[in-house]
């Protein structure tokens, strides 16, 4: 049903931006950088290579009160000409989300057979801010957690 809801609204769209299928890893070059969120003792990270062989590297963390809590290996690449996100959060298995809309600043992943998330979503804000959205259903009932972070200057090294 959700798909359904999902493919009505492309149809409303133009072609482009909700086409999915034969998508290049490059259209999500504005992904690419570090980004952050700051709030109280809570610091999230999350820093992207450029698109390059046909896939962008990501990792993420999040350090509360000076000890890290959480942590992520994420990669996007094409697979047979789409999009597949694919996350190895800490302590939990690897899993895939296939891409069902594309925007040239937005991409929503998805994987219904998944526990929870069932869609992962990035979006590039107006104001230069990176929206990311994890949702899908828990227990029957509809969840979602939001990400907002700020450009960051990639930490340097050695």
């Amino acid at each position: 049903m959700k798909r359904l809801h999902i493919e009505l609204i492309c149809l409303f769209l133009p072609a482009l931006a909700c086409a999915a299928d034969s998508a290049s890893v490059d259209r999500m070059a504005w992904l690419a950088g570090c980004w952050e969120r700051r709030a109280g003792e809570e610091y999230i990270q999350e820093q992207w290579m450029t698109p390059e062989g046909g896939t962008m590297l990501g990792m993420g963390r999040t350090v509360v009160a000076g000890a890290t809590r959480e942590f992520e290996y994420m990669r996007i690449e094409e697979n047979d000409g789409r999009l597949v996100f694919t996350a190895l959060p800490s302590g939990q298995k690897v899993t895939s989300f296939t891409a069902i809309i594309i925007t040239p600043s937005r991409i929503v992943f998805e994987n219904p057979t998944h526990d929870f998330p069932q869609r992962v979503i990035y979006a590039h804000g107006d104001d230069g801010s990176l929206q990311a959205r994890i949702e899908g259903e828990m227990d029957g009932k509809a969840q979602g957690v939001d990400f907002t972070m700020q450009r960051a200057a990639c930490p340097a090294g050695g």
